[in-house]
C-alpha cells in the first residue's frame, strides 16, 4: 500500500488512481443515465406510449444484473486497467446506436445493451481496495461511488440543457452521442495512466472464473439461494415485457426466455459446484474462512439502497415535472439534487464507517433511509416545491451514506474476491432497481415510496446479524508463501 497522505488535491500515487477511477465511474453513469432527463424529447421525437418509456426505464438496468456479477469475475482475474477501459470502450458503441435510434425497437435493444455499462462500478472498488489501507479504505471507496455516482446528476443537470443548445428534434441525439463520446476516449486515458497495484504489491487473483468460493458447505448452499433472487428479477423483466406487460414478447418468446433462465440457473449451479466442490470433502483451514452471510447481508442492503436509487433516479424528473407542472430542464434540475447528494454523502458514509465502526453505521443509515422514503411518500401537488426537494436530498443523504458503508465493508472480506463480491453485492442494487421500477409501474407514486421504506427495514433486521470486520485475510502468493491483510 501506498503511504502517501489521503489528499483530494493530490494527483501523485495512490490519489491519482483514485481520481482516474472515479471519473470513468462518473462517465458510466452519465451514459448509463443520458436518458431519464431527455423524456419528453425522447417520446416526442420517435412517438412512444408511457408503457413504452417505462419499459425503456426498467431494460435500462435489466443486463447490468448478470453482467456485474460477470464483470466482477474478470475484474479478479484479469486485473481492473484492462476491464475497465475495456468496458468504456465497448459500451459506447450501443450509445451512438441510442442516439441513432428511430423506433422503440431500436431503442429498446441499443438500451439493454448499454445496461453493461453500469457493471463499470464494481472494477473500481477492486481497483481502489488495492491502493488503500483498511483505515482509508472506506473514505477512498465513498470518494470513489460517490463522486462517479455523481454522473447521473451530472446527466440530469447538463443534457436537458445541451439538447437545448443543439436545438430542433434531434437536439436529444445530440446530447446522447457527446456522452458515447465522452465513453470512448476516456477508455484510452484510463488505460495509459493506471496500475492494477502500487509497485511491489501483490494482486491477488481467484482459482478460477467458474464461480464464487465459498469456504464451508452451509455457505455453499447459501450461495445458490442468495443467487435466486437475481434469476428472479430477469424472470420478472420478462413478464413485464410479456402479453400480460406491455406486449412487447409473444407468449412462445416469454416462454423460452424463461426455459432458458432454468437452464442458466442450473448450469450457475453446476460451475459454483465445480468451484467449491472440494469442501465437501476436506473443510477448509480456519485461517482461510470468512463467512458468506457477510456478502448476504451487503447484498440485502444494496437492495434497498441503490437500488432504490437507481429507481427513484429514474422516476424523479417526470414526477417532479408533473406533480408541479414544471417544464422538462426546470424538473431535471431539481429532480437532480437527489443524486447531487452523492458528492458528500457517500465518501461521508465510508468516513464514519472507518472512524466509528462499518455495523453501527449501516445500522443508523439504514434506519434513516427507511423513515426518508416514508416521508417521500407524502410529496404532492399541495407541498411547496423548496420543502418536497429538502426531504428528498435529507433521503438521498441517508440513502447514499448507506451505500458508501456497504462499499466500507466489501472489500474487507476477502481480498482475492472482491470483484466477484462486489459484483453480486452491485447485482443486487439492480435488482432492487428492477423491482422497485416494476412496482412503480403498478401502483401510485405514494406507495412506490412506502414500498422502499419497507424494504429498508428488512435490510435493517439483516444488518443485525451481520459481524464487524476485524482482524486479518489470508491470502497466498503465487509462489506459496502466505500474507496476511489488515481489516481493521
Amino acid at each position: 500500500m501506498n503511504a502517501e497522505k489521503f489528499n483530494l488535491l493530490s494527483f501523485t500515487g495512490k490519489m491519482k488512481t483514485l481520481h482516474l477511477s472515479w471519473m470513468a465511474f462518473f462517465i458510466t453513469f452519465v451514459v448509463w443515465f443520458n436518458m431519464a432527463p431527455l423524456k419528453e424529447a425522447i417520446v416526442d421525437g420517435v412517438g412512444l406510449t408511457l408503457s413504452e418509456w417505462k419499459t425503456l426505464l426498467i431494460i435500462n438496468v435489466a443486463l447490468t444484473i448478470p453482467a456485474r456479477v460477470l464483470i466482477g469475475s474478470l475484474t479478479d482475474k484479469f486485473g481492473p486497467r484492462l476491464v475497465y477501459s475495456t468496458l468504456l470502450a465497448i459500451c459506447s458503441i450501443p450509445c451512438f446506436a441510442f442516439a441513432l435510434a428511430d423506433s422503440f425497437e431500436q431503442l429498446l435493444i441499443a438500451r439493454f445493451a448499454m445496461g453493461c455499462i453500469g457493471a463499470g462500478f464494481v472494477v473500481g472498488i477492486r481497483m481502489v481496495s488495492e491502493w488503500f489501507p483498511p483505515k482509508e479504505l472506506g473514505t477512498a471507496e465513498g470518494v470513489y461511488g460517490g463522486w462517479g455516482n455523481f454522473g447521473s446528476a451530472a446527466a440530469a443537470f447538463s443534457l436537458p440543457t445541451i439538447a437545448l443548445l443543439f436545438g430542433g428534434e434531434n437536439g436529444w441525439r445530440y446530447a446522447i452521442g457527446i456522452t458515447g463520446c465522452m465513453s470512448l476516449i476516456f477508455s484510452f486515458i484510463y488505460y495509459k495512466n493506471t496500475t492494477d497495484t502500487p509497485k511491489g504489491s501483490t494482486y491477488f487473483r481467484p482459482k478460477n472464473l467458474g464461480g464464487l468460493e465459498v469456504t464451508s458447505v452451509k455457505d455453499f448452499y447459501f450461495l445458490l439461494l442468495m443467487k435466486t433472487p437475481m434469476y428472479l428479477a430477469l424472470a420478472l423483466l420478462n413478464w413485464k415485457l410479456s402479453p400480460n406487460g406491455v406486449s412487447l414478447l409473444t407468449d412462445e418468446v416469454v416462454v423460452i426466455i424463461y426455459a432458458a433462465l432454468v437452464v442458466l440457473y442450473v448450469f450457475d449451479v453446476y460451475k459454483t459446484y465445480q468451484v467449491n466442490k472440494d469442501v465437501f470433502v476436506t473443510p477448509v483451514p480456519d485461517i482461510h474462512k470468512y463467512e458468506f452471510k457477510q456478502v448476504a447481508v451487503l447484498n440485502i442492503l444494496y437492495f434497498a439502497t441503490f437500488g432504490s436509487e437507481l429507481a427513484v433516479i429514474s422516476m424523479l424528473p417526470a414526477f417532479f415535472a408533473e406533480t408541479f407542472s414544471l417544464n422538462m430542464a426546470t424538473a431535471g434540475l431539481l429532480a437532480g439534487m437527489y443524486a447531487f447528494m452523492n458528492l458528500m454523502s457517500r465518501p461521508g458514509g465510508g468516513l464514519i464507517s472507518d472512524k466509528f465502526g462499518r455495523k453501527p453505521t449501516l445500522l443508523i443509515l439504514t434506519a434513516g433511509l427507511a423513515l426518508g422514503y416514508f416521508a417521500m411518500s407524502f410529496i404532492d401537488v399541495t407541498w411547496p416545491i423548496w420543502l418536497a426537494v429538502i426531504v428528498v436530498m435529507a433521503c438521498s443523504f441517508f440513502v447514499q451514506s448507506g451505500e458508501g458503508a456497504v462499499f466500507a465493508v466489501v472489500p474487507l472480506i476477502k481480498r482475492r474476491l472482491t470483484g466477484q463480491i462486489a459484483g453480486m453485492t452491485g447485482a443486487y442494487g439492480n435488482v432492487g432497481a428492477v423491482v422497485y421500477l416494476t412496482i412503480y409501474s403498478l401502483v401510485e407514486t405514494s406507495t412506490f415510496f412506502l414500498v422502499i421504506a419497507g424494504t429498508a427495514v428488512l435490510g435493517f433486521v439483516a444488518l443485525l446479524f451481520m459481524k464487524e470486520p476485524s482482524g486479518t485475510i489470508t491470502e497466498v502468493r503465487e509462489d506459496g508463501s502466505v500474507e496476511l491483510i489488515n481489516v481493521t
